[in-house]
């Protein structure tokens, strides 16, 4: 009987944590709603402002910090005692520390949950990021002679990727083969010819396209470099087909398409914010321009809402950044700026656009979510988004097709680049199976490999996000506070407003929770998701 009261007890506590919660969660969803890529005007919650914390990044504004905490959001967000226990975790003030990490999470939270379950795999796929920098720049090269090659030919590619051996030598040696005979005629002497000779469907759909084999003959620098791995070549080619059909079904034009394969950064970072890249479809010449200053642009976007009043008046946006020390919003990347005001080119593009300070302005929330990434946002990518804006305009819009062609393009980078980096002796066979499991935590590692093999040795951080994956894939699924938790100010309002101190002695020395967990929901426009959030026992 006293256990059953004490579980009744038990119940009914949980169960009033859960309405609380429930509560709180409702009113955010109210007034700071789960914004779908078409939602219409933002709530008052865009009022704050951000800042970086990387070293060659923006710098922490005076008021970045206090405007934050101002927001609904946030002030609704840190009053639920179910999010400050989590939030108070060592392991999430970890995690908040390194907004790109933060970034990072957000867009794959499962993915990285999964892997922190297994820190050491977490660890070997951080190192095998930090090994595959180095070739990170001539394999991002060769992506878009495959995506080339592939994106026109993508049923007789795949057949052919279907036996990965075959694969590997028509790549190292396209000139000996010409057409889907020269396959056959190889099968007498080769085990992997042969099993492609006999798989009938791989054979039809090379003889139906005959011009796969010139293709892969003009792009054969692209496909030799890879051919020394042959499953990661045909985990390539079976990615690059994948993204190629995503975007192409959404309008996207092929040169677009080249162009974001040899710049995934840049997609993947718009992706998560589907606000901020409808903005950018609808100004590109003047982010483009923006994007070739990225320090001036990070500084930007953390605090958009004060550059508004640059929309109306382009020259005072030049003035200002020519005299950047003397203006509080520029002051902290003072050079940045003054380098962006003695662009002509890149002035000019902003005279003829200044609007693009208003679109800024009006998904702040959505930049600021990127704002760490702004060296991912190349202008020749931009310009390609710019040149397809009415396609990637609707592809904003829809968020499955967006996400699906984001995660294959981040596949394709990711075996890509392991494949160039095992073939130069960069990677091992264990880091090579690591990102063959992982392939989209590994392209989002190589945007900061050392914040992330930093964070893959702090054990508390590994026990928050293993032990709290649906909060964490609740919070990703909604865009603006996925935005709120990747914003470089986060981690500072957070212990400003005592949630860094608060509810500490319900966890451990290493960071595990000495709570129990309940399921909370997040209610927002009709949607529930949810959300494991500890509860005291």
């Amino acid at each position: 009987m006293a256990t059953a009261s004490a579980n009744k007890r038990k119940m009914y506590i949980s169960t009033a944590g859960v309405l609380v919660f429930g509560l709180a969660a409702y009113g955010l969803g109210r007034v700071y709603p789960p914004m779908g890529p078409s939602a219409g005007t933002i709530a008052p919650a865009e009022r704050y402002v951000s800042s970086q914390v990387g070293e060659d990044d923006v710098t922490l504004g005076d008021t970045a910090v206090p405007e934050l905490m101002q927001t609904d959001a946030f002030e609704l967000m840190t009053k639920d005692p179910q999010f400050r226990a989590l939030a108070a975790s060592p392991g999430f003030q970890v995690l908040a520390g390194q907004p790109q990490v933060m970034a990072a999470l957000m867009a794959n939270p499962k993915a990285f949950a999964a892997l922190a379950a297994n820190p050491s795999a977490f660890a070997g796929l951080a190192q095998a990021a930090q090994k595959a920098a180095a070739a990170g720049p001539q394999a991002r090269g060769f992506n878009g002679q495959v995506m080339s090659a592939v994106s026109s030919h993508l049923a007789a590619f795949q057949g052919l990727a279907a036996h990965p051996a075959a694969l590997a030598a028509v790549a190292a040696n396209p000139a000996a083969f010409s057409s889907a005979a020269s396959l056959q005629s190889s099968a007498a002497s080769s085990a992997a010819f042969a099993g492609l000779a006999n798989d009938a469907s791989a054979m039809k759909a090379l003889q139906a396209d005959p011009g796969m084999f010139s293709a892969l003959a003009a792009n054969a620098a692209g496909f030799k470099a890879l051919s020394g791995q042959p499953q990661a070549l045909a985990a390539a080619v079976n990615s690059a087909a994948a993204a190629a059909r995503q975007l192409q079904s959404a309008g996207v034009s092929q040169q677009a398409l080249l162009a974001l394969a040899a710049h995934p950064g840049t997609f993947s970072a718009l992706a998560a914010q589907p606000r901020a890249l409808a903005a950018v479809a609808a100004h590109p010449q003047a982010f483009a321009a923006l994007a070739a200053h990225p320090q001036a642009l990070a500084g930007i976007m953390s605090n958009a809402s004060a550059f508004s009043s640059f929309a109306n008046n382009a020259n005072a946006f030049r003035n200002a950044a020519s005299k950047a020390a003397a203006d509080a919003r520029l002051a902290s990347n003072a050079s940045a700026f003054r380098q962006l005001a003695s662009d002509n080119a890149a002035m000019n593009a902003l005279s003829s656009d200044p609007r693009v300070f208003s679109a800024m302005s009006a998904a702040a929330q959505a930049f600021a979510g990127i704002a760490s990434n702004a060296r991912q946002l190349n202008p020749q990518a931009i310009a390609a988004i710019g040149n397809n804006a009415s396609a990637f305009s609707k592809l904003s819009a829809n968020a499955a097709q967006l996400s699906a062609a984001s995660r294959a393009l981040q596949a394709f980078d990711a075996h890509s680049l392991a494949a160039s980096a095992a073939s130069a002796g960069k990677l091992n066979a264990a880091s090579m199976q690591a990102v063959m499991a992982n392939p989209s935590a590994f392209s989002a590692m190589m945007a900061n490999p050392s914040a992330f093999a930093a964070v893959s040795h702090q054990a508390a951080a590994m026990a928050t996000l293993s032990s709290n994956q649906k909060a964490f894939a609740a919070l990703a699924a909604h865009p603006n506070l996925s935005a709120l938790m990747a914003n470089p100010s986060f981690s500072a309002a957070l212990s400003q407003a005592g949630v860094a101190q608060a509810a500490a002695q319900g966890w451990t020395s290493n960071g595990t929770s000495a709570w129990g967990h309940h399921s909370t929901a997040l209610l927002g426009s009709g949607r529930v998701a949810y959300v494991e959030f500890p509860s005291k026992r």
